[in-house]
């Protein structure tokens, strides 16, 4: 009975990071979606990594598809760079200015959530060709 108060705490804890997490992930669907949705043309944003304050978003939309990497500073998130398979590399995201361990740790954590994805939907984010800044194109856009 002594760790019940320690467990409570630690759960606690972890429920409210899980909670940022989700309350992180529908911020960006929504900015996402707000940003680039047509009414002829829905956009499907996920699986959304959040590491902190940055997020890797998977998207599609019709036939094309990519990734999009996302920053969060005190204005909330905004999208930074537009790419496809070039997201999973560690050296284009310490390129967008994560920490070494970030960008690796990143990547790892987008592959991981990427593999409980359908084969094809993952096909669809490397069809996004460049790497593509758009931190400054969108970030007033979507409020």
């Amino acid at each position: 009975m002594k760790f019940a108060p320690l467990f409570l705490i630690l759960m606690t804890l972890v429920t409210g990071a899980f909670a940022d997490t989700a309350s992180d992930q529908q911020n960006i669907q929504h900015l996402m979606r707000h940003t680039w949705e047509r009414p002829d043309a829905p956009l499907d944003v996920g699986p959304i990594t959040v590491e902190g304050d940055h997020a890797v978003a998977g998207w599609t939309q019709g036939e094309r598809g990519g990734r999009a990497l996302l920053g969060k500073n005190d204005k909330g998130w905004r999208v930074v760079l537009c790419a496809g398979d070039a997201l999973l590399d560690p050296t284009t995201l310490r390129s967008a200015g994560l920490a070494p361990d970030a960008a690796v740790h990143m990547s790892q954590s987008v592959t991981q959530a990427e593999s409980a994805v359908s084969p094809n939907r993952v096909k669809q984010f490397a069809l996004f060709k460049g790497v593509v800044n758009v931190s400054q194109e969108h970030s007033s856009a979507a409020h």
